[in-house]
């Protein structure tokens, strides 16, 4: 069985300051984690702990993206780690950090095979630079990864895209601009907006996804979980808040099954900020809906143990 390994990614690079020269305090998430109890629960069999490159706000002018050399290198030092990891057969789950995080991670899974995404997002997150507001890579990541942007982002060691359109599901969105949903809808990712996820049910979604993950042989899938999916009652701590958004209960529902899938490669977790959640109330409900999300990993570690004993 595979054992669960942590990998601290804590890169707040892909986000624009959070006040004038105040950096976003997403780069404090795997210790607000730790503090909150999340590793004593989880138990991994390791703690890999990557830093990250010093934060600015420098917008590089030929790609359009904040820190894109920062994040570039970060992203190759991520694929290096996560390569490791999941050659030993392990599960891994990575702490973010920002949105930015799954450049790197994909990278890696691209070197690796023919992988899957399923990336669930209070946002889309597939944006051009031209139409960011920002320049933060956070807001655009699933464009990059799947080839759109430029290629000093998007075509890494010559591997764009690290994604295939095809091979992505986007689930959860509620951020409905005419624009910003437009560019997403022409593409050939299976794109489901929170209302048509609630109108179609989470049972047929999956359903259609494993059937999906059968069809086009992956050799594995990604499961990007940026928690501003949630709705912003129990999940307020984030960036950019907006109405709406999926209950705990909506969450397990969508991600148990998920990890239950023999063909689940790894998880990665983004945006909680700490420094918006100073007594960790908001972690702690995450943090005991993430053990549960995760209990098909110590099911099949406790039955594993049962049958070593006999």
């Amino acid at each position: 069985m595979k054992p669960l390994i942590i990998i601290e990614s804590p890169s707040n690079l892909g986000l624009k300051e959070s006040a004038q020269g105040k950096e976003p305090g997403v780069s404090k998430l795997p210790q607000h984690l730790k503090k909150h109890g999340l590793y004593d629960k989880l138990n991994p069999a390791q703690i890999i702990h990557l830093a990250a490159p010093p934060y600015s706000s420098q917008l590089d002018e030929a790609s359009g993206v904040l820190n894109a050399y920062k994040i570039v290198e970060y992203a190759k030092a991520q694929a290096q780690e996560l390569k490791r990891v999941l050659a030993t057969d392990s599960f891994p789950v990575v702490i973010g950090g920002d949105c930015s995080i799954l450049i790197g991670n994909a990278l890696a899974l691209k070197e690796l095979g023919n992988y899957g995404l399923m990336y669930l997002d209070g946002h889309t997150d597939f944006v051009l630079p031209s139409m960011s507001q920002t320049g933060g890579a956070a807001g655009m990541d699933l464009a990059i990864v799947t080839g759109h942007g430029h290629p000093k982002l998007t075509n890494i060691h010559q591997l764009e895209p690290y994604f295939e359109e095809e091979n992505v599901w986007c689930i959860g969105n509620r951020y409905w601009d005419p624009e910003y949903v437009g560019l997403i809808q022409s593409s050939q990712i299976e794109y489901v907006p929170l209302s048509h996820l609630r109108e179609m049910g989470i049972d047929t979604l999956l359903s259609l996804f494993f059937m999906h993950i059968e069809a086009k042989k992956w050799d594995g899938f990604w499961i990007h979980l940026d928690v501003d999916v949630l709705d912003h009652k129990v999940m307020p701590a984030v960036d950019s808040p907006q109405p709406g958004g999926m209950s705990y209960e909506e969450l397990r529902e969508l991600l148990i099954p998920l990890m239950a899938h023999p063909k689940v490669a790894g998880i990665q977790l983004t945006i909680l900020d700490p420094t918006l959640d100073s007594y960790g109330i908001y972690a702690q409900r995450l943090i005991d809906n993430l053990v549960k999300i995760l209990s098909p990993i110590f099911r099949e570690v406790k039955d594993h143990d049962e049958i070593m004993r006999f």
